[in-house]
């Protein structure tokens, strides 16, 4: 019977010190932008938490292969994560990101810059143009390490993060004009298999960030 008391008290005071650890609000910088969040420790060992963070949208002028494009980039994400602490507040992180990340390049032509694309080369008149669309997967996991969000008395603190959500990006192309319907879809279909050789490079979308804390 006093093992069944001993038992029964342990449970209890096990939730209560579940129950007492308190959450917090977070706000970060760095990479994947300007960042929001809330932790919830369940453990002394372990708080699951959700963010999102967004880079905004920006536009710039660049050239790929010998084509001029107006390039519109943004970048947005939410996730879900659960850190386990293996020595203070440092921890190991998994979770999921749920992701609108990508870019848009859209090539006009102006009847006088010659575009290079695969092994044709064309005029671009007015009426033409190429757009090529980069897409990161809309859900992927994330791993990673970091530092804060652990289970403490209320006050300010600091967090750190560093890790990855893995995912290779797609790449689409839409063209119509003129000229560009002269050029073989194979160059084109070249054209497209060099812009996939440089964004697959990048398989993963960094976090590198940090913030404050305030526990409650």
């Amino acid at each position: 019977m006093s093992f069944v008391r001993s038992a029964l008290l342990a449970a209890g005071l096990s939730s209560l010190a579940v129950a007492a650890h308190a959450g917090e609000v977070y706000a970060g910088i760095g990479l994947p932008g300007a960042m929001i969040g809330y932790a919830q420790p369940v453990s002394s060992s372990v708080t699951v938490r959700a963010d999102v963070a967004t880079l905004g949208r920006y536009s710039e002028r660049r050239t790929e292969d010998g084509v001029p494009y107006e390039a519109r980039i943004e970048a947005h994400r939410a996730g879900l994560f659960a850190d386990w602490f293996v020595a203070g507040g440092f921890r190991l992180t998994g979770g999921l990101t749920f992701n609108d990340i990508g870019a848009r390049l859209d090539a006009r032509g102006d009847g006088v810059t010659a575009w290079e694309i695969g092994g044709t080369t064309v005029v671009a008149s007015p009426d033409d143009r190429l757009q090529v669309k980069v897409e990161y997967p809309k859900t992927t996991p994330y791993l990673g390490i970091g530092y804060g969000h652990q289970a403490a008395g209320s006050g300010w603190g600091f967090v750190f993060d560093l890790g990855a959500s893995i995912g290779k990006p797609k790449v689409t192309e839409t063209h119509s004009g003129p000229n560009m319907a002269l050029v073989p879809q194979a160059d084109i279909d070249a054209e497209m298999a060099e812009v996939r050789d440089e964004v697959g490079k990048v398989k993963v979308i960094p976090q590198l960030s940090v913030g404050v804390n305030y526990r409650f």
